[in-house]
């Protein structure tokens, strides 16, 4: 017998209660930096594993938008994340004018994807599949405006959503998105821009190669070396060597 559907935000708060774990819950404050100070100080965790939510999203891929909208606002990560699961179901299972949609709705309440998990398993998904559709300009100008802002979540959106663009084989956008990250101060930058550049790579590594000769002496040792990681242990040493600027 299937699981039952879960047709309301209501039900999908029960089922996710139903599947919390109080050690993990004591856990994941510190694995997801929610700690005073931390960049997502404050977010709350009930302790349910990833595999379980994406179960409980499956049983909810119809939940209407404003019961999504309820959990997006939830402080609860695990409401969040599976809002955000049903979301890219929806997305990928719609035709382009509810596309357009859920796009605009993602943008409209990005606020709410507010810690590195919830924007790695959303936003390829979802801006990065509808800006694939739409012209380069169009394309460039919603990610620079992106890459650009002053939070840290909507520049990791930005980085994130060209992981579209390099499963398409586009790279020119990812790299113009690299370049304008590049200096980022935050570490989860760091480690976004060279885990995009890294699969930049893997589809042409001397699209890479020109980004490293640009930029290897000054970008941040952690981008760089995430950057790096396929290449040859000979051209990885070469690259860390590059004197610093």
């Amino acid at each position: 017998m299937s699981a039952a559907v879960l047709s309301t935000a209501a039900d999908v708060v029960a089922a996710l209660a139903g599947q919390a774990n109080a050690s993990k819950a004591a856990f994941f404050p510190r694995f997801f930096k929610a700690g005073p100070g931390e960049y997502a100080e404050g977010d709350q965790f009930l302790g349910v594993t990833v595999p379980a939510q994406r179960a409980i999203a499956r049983r909810a891929r119809g939940l209407p938008r404003p019961d999504l909208l309820q959990l997006l606002q939830s402080p609860i990560h695990e409401h969040r994340l599976t809002a955000l699961l049903v979301l890219v179901w929806q997305f990928g299972h719609a035709d382009d004018d509810v596309r357009a949609e859920i796009c605009g709705f993602y943008l409209e309440h990005r606020a709410c994807v507010n810690n590195w998990d919830l924007v790695d398993s959303s936003a390829p998904h979802i801006l990065g599949a509808w800006l694939l559709t739409q012209s380069a300009t169009s394309a460039r100008r919603q990610l620079m405006a992106l890459a650009d802002s002053p939070g840290l979540w909507d520049r990791r959106i930005a980085m994130l959503a060209t992981q579209a663009f390099i499963k398409a084989g586009r790279l020119a956008l990812p790299v113009q998105v690299a370049t304008r990250l590049v200096d980022d101060p935050h570490d989860l930058m760091h480690k976004a821009v060279g885990w995009m550049l890294r699969e930049v790579g893997e589809h042409d590594a001397d699209v890479l190669r020109t980004f490293l000769l640009a930029h290897a002496g000054s970008m941040p040792r952690t981008m760089l070396r995430t950057a790096i990681e396929k290449l040859d242990p000979v051209e990885r040493r070469r690259w860390l060597d590059v004197p610093r600027r």
